[in-house]
């Protein structure tokens, strides 16, 4: 399945929170930001780089934005996933279509569109002795729920190996795909090539 009919199948299918991701995806098309699939979801892009994009759960939905750390927000509405840990990555989170805010929605994208415009993203802090996350296995902290846990109970050395496994692949799509094999093992907690060991 290509890109174009993974979005449409995404938006197709039926659950509570269909129309009010309809309706997230006609803001986010107001602006010039590229809509592309990542992490089996909807990611908004500018010039390749990820600015934002949609996710629902059992209970809510909601728009992650990528920097939103930097984004001027004086009523307090964007959510830290995971306080203490999270460093950039911010969601704007709903429950009903009516708490849709488009005025609002629409001043943090063009925030976002400016900052990554002007370059401005976090870098997080790194000690010698940790390891050096690709992006991609970041962003899907925020997506998948539980998944961030679940890499910081392994040990030092499966993260390491995670993380280069990632990294080592020089194109996106690979880089994406190894990402996709690796989730569910993250999540069960076992090493990339456990399986082959005895």
């Amino acid at each position: 399945m290509n890109e174009s009919s993974k979005i449409k199948a995404y938006f197709e299918e039926e659950h509570e929170f269909k129309d009010a991701l309809l309706k997230l995806r006609a803001i986010f098309q107001e602006t010039e930001l590229t809509e592309t699939f990542k992490w089996n979801s909807p990611v908004y892009t500018l010039n390749g780089k990820n600015v934002a994009g949609l996710a629902r759960f059992k209970n809510h939905f909601g728009v992650w934005f990528f920097h939103g750390a930097l984004l001027q927000d004086p009523k307090k509405l964007l959510f830290n996933a995971q306080e203490g840990k999270t460093k950039a990555l911010r969601q704007l989170r709903y429950e009903r279509i009516s708490d849709i805010d488009k005025v609002q929605l629409k001043d943090f994208l063009k925030q976002a569109i400016s900052n990554q415009k002007k370059g401005l993203d976090i870098k997080t802090a790194s000690s010698g002795s940790e390891v050096a996350l690709p992006d991609e296995l970041k962003q899907a902290f925020a997506i998948h729920f539980g998944l961030e846990d679940a890499f910081h109970t392994l040990t030092p050395g499966l993260q390491k190996e995670y993380a280069e496994y990632i990294t080592a692949a020089k194109q996106p799509k690979t880089r994406l795909s190894r990402l996709e094999k690796a989730i569910p093992l993250i999540k069960k907690r076992v090493g990339l090539n456990d399986k082959y060991k005895k």
